[in-house]
């Protein structure tokens, strides 16, 4: 019996949030053809006439939780007090939330250790949305030349996401709070140190008394 487009993008939209969520709780060579089918209440044979092999699904798993993450940020990132919103993205990443949304969070920080493992196919999606990421962050971070902004965003990045793979890994609730919390706070120093930089991102009308401080 033919399958109408409708029910085959419906189909397609399963297959992948199932996928995506089980590569995240359980790495991508931990979560097989049969975990996803079943997690989507689907067939073989109806993953198998959407996709040609497990790496299409990851390639199309990792793009679509990816893309969603970057737009997240772009969202968040689209108002004027830049200092304010790069407070926001940290605060939300760092977030025990965050932490306990294994399934649902970043894939950077669920799946980048098992992505070196991976096909070249793989990782060029992979390094495309990260460079789309880095390009967000580098728009609100403190610094003047747009190189030294790239610079400052992959050492935002690279701590904030060192930050949750730790707090995750820990077994004790408190030291993975503080992990969080201080990373989270000294990243906010940071960058709030900087007021001369958010002052000039800021144009006049949007300034405040306590812009940049």
């Amino acid at each position: 019996m033919r399958v109408s487009k409708q029910a085959a993008a419906e189909n397609r939209r399963r297959i992948l949030t199932a996928a995506a969520r089980l590569f995240r709780e359980h790495g991508i060579d931990g979560a097989g053809v049969d975990a996803i089918t079943d997690a989507a209440g689907l067939t073989h044979g109806a993953f198998y006439s959407q996709f040609g092999s497990k790496e299409a699904v990851v390639v199309e798993a990792l793009r679509l939780v990816l893309d969603e993450s970057n737009e997240l940020w772009v969202q968040g990132a689209s108002g004027t007090d830049k200092r304010r919103a790069l407070e926001r993205i940290i605060d939300g990443y760092l977030s025990l939330r965050h932490r306990n949304a294994l399934g649902k969070g970043c894939a950077v920080a669920a799946l980048g250790s098992d992505l070196p493992r991976q096909s070249k196919k793989v990782r060029q999606v992979f390094t495309k949305r990260l460079e789309e990421g880095l390009e967000v962050l580098a728009g609100l971070v403190p610094a003047t030349a747009a190189s030294r902004r790239h610079d400052v965003a992959i050492q935002l990045f690279s701590a904030m996401v060192g930050a949750l793979i730790l707090a995750r890994a820990v077994g004790e609730e408190a030291l993975s709070r503080r992990i969080l919390e201080t990373v989270a706070r000294e990243l906010k120093i940071s960058a709030a140190s900087r007021k001369s930089w958010y002052a000039t991102r800021a144009t006049p009308r949007d300034r405040s008394p306590d812009v940049g401080q």
